[in-house]
C-alpha cells in the first residue's frame, strides 16, 4: 500500500473558511452530526461535533435523539459499527476507500476457517474488524477494556483473539493467558522503530513515552504508559511531565496539544527515513471537500444487511455487559 501523505486540496484560508461555513449549514439543514476519530486531519477534528476512538464514537451516536444523519469521519469499519448501533439513522463516510490495514488483515472467510481448527474456543475480537468478522465473534473488546474483559473469563478458558497479534500478545502478558492469536497487525503501529525511539529518549531524557498496545513488544517495554488513544490522552493531561514521545498514529497530537497547551509532544518516527508511516493513509483520505460533498449528496452511505448486523450486534452487547 502506498502510504504517502494524502494532502487536502484546500489551498487558501478563504477556501477553507467557505467550506467550513457550508458544511455547518448543511449539517444544520439535514439534522446531521459529524463524528471524527482522533487520527483524522486537524481540520476534520475541529469541525466535528464529537471526537473519540472508534467504539466511543459509535456509542455516542446511538444516544442522539434528534439526528437523522451520522457522518463518521474515520475508516469503513467504524461506519459499520455506527450503523449496527444506530440502524434507524443514515450513516455516511466521506471516502468509501478509507479502509483499515488491521481490519483488512483478517478476512472473514479465512478467519472462519481458522476458527474451525479450534472447536469449543471462545472468540474475542478487537473492535477494529469488519462487520463480517464481528458476526463470527462471541465478545468484542477495545484496546482500553481488552485486559479487563479477558480477565472476566476463567483462567482455563480456551480463547481465540483476533485480529491484532500485538494487542493479543500484550493481553496475554498482562493477564497470564495463552490465547491463540490471529496473525494480523496495523501497518502504522508495525512501522515504529525501537532504535529511533531509543535515540529520541536519549535526546529527551525527561520525556514520558506513550505507547499504543498495537505496537510490538520491544516498543511497549520502553513505555511509561501503554494504553488506548483515550487512555494516553488522559495520562498526558494528568501527568506532571512537560514532554512526551507519542508512539501511535500522529493525528492524536492535535488533540493532545489542544488539551495540554503547556506541554510538548513529539511524534515517534517510523523505521523508514522520510516516510510518513506514522500517519494512517486511510484516515487521511477524508478531507473537508469530501466531507462537504458527502453531506451535500448524502453518499457514500454505509449499508449493513440486517442479518449480519444482528449477529454483529451480539458481541458488542456482550462487551458492554462485561465492561
Amino acid at each position: 500500500m502506498n502510504v504517502e501523505k494524502v494532502r487536502c486540496s484546500v489551498k487558501t484560508p478563504e477556501d477553507k473558511n467557505k467550506l467550513v461555513e457550508e458544511i455547518r449549514r448543511l449539517k444544520k439543514e439535514k439534522k446531521a452530526v459529524i463524528l471524527a476519530h482522533y487520527y483524522q486531519r486537524p481540520e476534520i477534528q475541529d469541525i466535528a461535533d464529537h471526537i473519540g476512538d472508534s467504539l466511543a464514537l459509535a456509542r455516542y451516536a446511538s444516544t442522539l435523539k434528534d439526528v437523522e444523519i451520522i457522518v463518521l469521519c474515520g475508516v469503513h469499519f467504524m461506519g459499520e459499527t455506527a450503523k449496527i448501533l444506530s440502524p434507524d439513522k443514515k450513516v455516511l463516510i466521506p471516502d468509501i476507500e478509507a479502509g483499515c490495514s488491521l481490519a483488512d488483515s483478517c478476512d472473514a472467510g479465512e478467519f472462519e476457517k481458522f476458527l474451525e481448527k479450534y472447536p469449543g474456543y471462545t472468540v474475542i475480537s478487537y473492535v477494529n474488524t469488519s462487520v463480517d468478522v464481528k458476526a463470527l465473534t462471541d465478545v468484542l473488546v477495545t484496546s482500553g477494556n481488552a485486559v479487563r474483559i479477558v480477565e472476566t473469563f476463567p483462567k482455563d478458558e480456551k480463547i481465540i483473539f483476533g485480529p491484532d497479534r500485538n494487542l493479543g500478545n500484550y493481553i496475554n502478558s498482562i493477564s497470564g493467558r495463552d490465547m491463540v492469536l490471529w496473525d494480523g497487525a496495523c501497518h502504522v503501529h508495525e512501522q515504529f522503530s525501537v532504535e529511533k525511539l531509543t535515540e529520541l529518549k536519549k535526546e529527551h531524557p525527561d520525556a514520558k513515552v506513550l505507547v499504543h498496545p498495537e505496537c510490538k513488544k520491544p516498543l511497549r517495554l520502553l513505555a511509561d504508559k501503554i494504553g488506548s488513544t483515550a487512555a494516553l490522552l488522559d495520562y498526558a493531561r494528568k501527568s506532571d511531565a512537560k514532554e512526551f514521545i507519542v508512539v501511535t498514529e500522529s493525528g492524536i497530537l492535535h488533540e493532545l496539544e489542544k488539551q495540554c497547551p503547556d506541554k510538548h509532544f513529539i511524534a515517534a518516527p517510523p523505521e523508514e527515513a522520510g516516510c510518513s508511516c506514522n500517519e494512517c493513509a486511510y484516515m487521511k483520505l477524508n478531507t473537508l471537500e469530501k466531507l462537504y460533498k458527502c453531506l451535500l449528496e448524502e453518499t457514500p452511505e454505509i449499508i449493513v444487511e440486517e442479518k449480519v448486523a444482528s449477529a454483529a450486534r451480539k458481541p458488542i452487547e456482550r462487551m458492554l455487559e462485561l465492561s
